[in-house]
């Protein structure tokens, strides 16, 4: 009987290990790596719920720009509808955590969430908020800012639109635009200045899209030549993918809403309204303007030339 424990212990731990294995990188996934490791610039993706983000978007300034990106989710999705169990409320919202993970996992961007209550779908704003306890989750959102020191923030959802859509929606975009300008601030939640320094984004944009026109047509008539954009159809050689094909890998992790897509090639526009900050100068970068080298660090000059110089010589 010993012998039999002493047996499958070891063989726990022989899988233990083997699970652990480290990832090998490929020699174009280094490359990959040293030019991520070379732009210093970041963004922050905010939405209501798990499955809202947009992750053509995060995909694409996770690996064609190189930024380091994040999403934050303000709930956990605990209130909405689960199609592959019977788990609802508290178990789903854990569920719902561990494909948004997987869906970072997929897509290169990082995870963050508030204390947000998904209570399931809400008429307005301001009953959002009563029930979230706007205080709290404001909070959590200048904190995020802070920690993380996004030079721009995404909005999902309009903050202009109360009463005409999900509560959640456009309460997440009215907090975010509330948050931008309170990061910065010393006197708000001046406790997590323990543990961390103000910070002031550059830019918050509104990832606009047909559907909040009304129709396709009234979106293709609108002149959107001033509206910062983003071709998120671009292709990887290294990886042998579309970044709408990585995007939709990433859509499809979220399994409890029955949520996927198929993927696809070709040069596809994602628009951007500025809602505050600078107008970036150049509608193809959204960091146009914004130091994103290694000279914003202070000392970090030769790093960035260091970095560089390996880029120049880097053999495949």
């Amino acid at each position: 009987m010993k012998q039999l424990f002493l047996f499958l212990l070891l063989s726990s731990f022989a899988v233990l290990l083997q699970g652990q294995a480290p990832k090998k990188w490929t020699s174009s996934e280094i490359y990959a790596g040293i030019e991520k490791l070379n732009f210093l610039g970041s963004a922050l993706y905010v939405a209501a719920h798990p499955d809202d983000e947009n992750t053509r978007l995060i995909s694409y300034l996770a690996n064609e720009v190189k930024a380091n990106t994040a999403y934050l989710s303000l709930t956990r999705g605990d209130g909405g509808q689960n199609l592959i169990g019977s788990e609802i409320r508290e178990l789903l919202g854990a569920i719902r955590t561990q494909e948004l993970i997987a869906a970072r996992k997929t897509d290169g961007g990082q995870q963050f969430f508030s204390r947000a209550n998904d209570f399931g779908f809400s008429k307005h704003p301001d009953e959002t908020f009563a029930i979230w306890k706007k205080d709290e989750v404001l909070s959590d959102l200048v904190w995020v800012m802070r920690q993380f020191q996004p030079d721009i923030i995404i909005n999902r959802f309009d903050h202009r639109t109360p009463g005409t859509t999900h509560g959640h929606h456009t309460g997440s975009a009215m907090l975010a635009l509330e948050a931008f300008d309170l990061a910065n601030n010393p006197n708000a939640y001046s406790e997590q200045l323990k543990y961390v320094t103000t910070w002031q984004p550059r830019r918050i944009f509104f990832n606009t899209f047909w559907w909040f026109y009304g129709s396709q047509e009234r979106f293709n008539a609108l002149d959107k030549s001033k509206m910062p954009r983003a071709d998120i159809g671009v292709f990887y050689p290294y990886k042998g993918k579309s970044n709408t094909e990585i995007a939709a890998e990433s859509r499809t992790m979220h399994k409890s809403q029955g949520f996927g897509s198929t993927g696809v090639r070709g040069s596809d526009l994602d628009y951007l309204e500025l809602i505050k900050g600078d107008q970036p100068q150049d509608t193809l970068n959204l960091f146009d303007g914004i130091n994103t080298t290694w000279t914003r660090v202070e000392g970090g000059a030769p790093i960035g030339e260091a970095l560089k110089t390996v880029q120049q010589n880097y053999d495949f």
